[in-house]
């Protein structure tokens, strides 16, 4: 029984909630009634305490990555800012499964490439594009990118996702198709700005013949569950041209409004609070 108390309060101790009494509500889902259970971000006044925090819903994303079926070897970074030193990153390690992945294995890398902090090597075709986007995109704090099943096959095809469903229509005219160096591993430096150019005020991007990624001016928790649900959006249309049907398209008033209401960096990073919720009760060895 203690054992499992002890456990219980630790994965209480990495949850946080909301007060409307002391915080201003930013989301129509957030409660206007005091004293109800509801996610909320926390204030920090110590730097090692924020990042800790980070790194910790970095391991976080890497866990749901790993749940979601994405690994794929090595390939696949998810990238972090460091709160005291913007100009460097938190990211996983080379050649370790995203199950595996724990706070203690994480590595600080600057956008040379060279490993700050960590015992691991860094991917380098992680670092060729994640470093260019932090770069050229000092607003972006966060990215995502794996080699998914769907993810990949859709952008075979070199365009956008059509607004089927209200799940799609979160990224409407929020989401590009970068053909740039389609298909050719991005392993050469010269290769990672000609990418990065294309994520100015988009949250999504299609890589043609290569991949999906996401990119977050938040949180990595939204970074994380946007990629999901891009991820899912390309199951979605893939499913429905095997069809042969023509679908019936959300108009482009209605996308605009799904995506202004349920397609926002808050809301992405609210829908990833269940998931984090879920892995600090079964996955506590990530926080080692």
């Amino acid at each position: 029984m203690s054992a499992l108390l002890e456990k219980l309060t630790a994965a209480a101790q990495k949850e946080f909630r909301f007060d409307p009494l002391t915080e201003a509500r930013e989301n129509i889902y957030q409660p206007s009634q005091p004293g109800l259970m509801f996610p909320g971000r926390p204030t920090f006044d110590d730097v090692a305490r924020e990042r800790q925090y980070l790194k910790e819903r970095l391991v976080g994303a890497c866990r749901a990555f790993a749940r979601q079926g994405f690994d794929y070897g090595f390939a696949g970074h998810l990238t972090i800012r460091d709160p005291e030193r913007p100009h460097l990153y938190w990211t996983n390690p080379m050649a370790v499964h995203f199950r595996q992945v724990k706070v203690s294995n994480l590595i600080l890398v600057d956008h040379r490439g060279q490993v700050v902090e960590g015992d691991y090597a860094v991917n380098r075709a992680g670092f060729v594009l994640h470093a260019a986007v932090h770069e050229a995109h000092p607003d972006i704090v966060a990215m995502c990118h794996a080699h998914t099943l769907y993810g990949t096959a859709f952008a075979a095809l070199g365009k956008p996702l059509a607004p089927i469903s209200q799940d799609v229509a979160a990224f409407f005219e929020d989401h590009v198709v970068i053909n740039d160096e389609a298909g050719q591993v991005a392993v050469e430096d010269d290769a990672g700005p000609k990418v990065a150019d294309w994520f100015k005020g988009v949250k999504a991007a299609i890589h043609q013949n290569h991949g999906l990624f996401t990119a977050s001016r938040h949180s990595i928790e939204a970074a994380a569950f946007w990629f999901i649900a891009l991820e899912r959006c390309c199951h979605q249309q893939l499913l429905v041209e095997a069809t042969g049907v023509t679908p019936k398209l959300v108009p482009p008033d209605r996308s605009r409004y799904s995506r202004e209401h349920v397609g926002s960096e808050y809301i992405g990073w609210l829908h990833f609070q269940t998931i984090w919720n879920d892995l600090v009760r079964t996955e506590p060895d990530m926080f080692d």
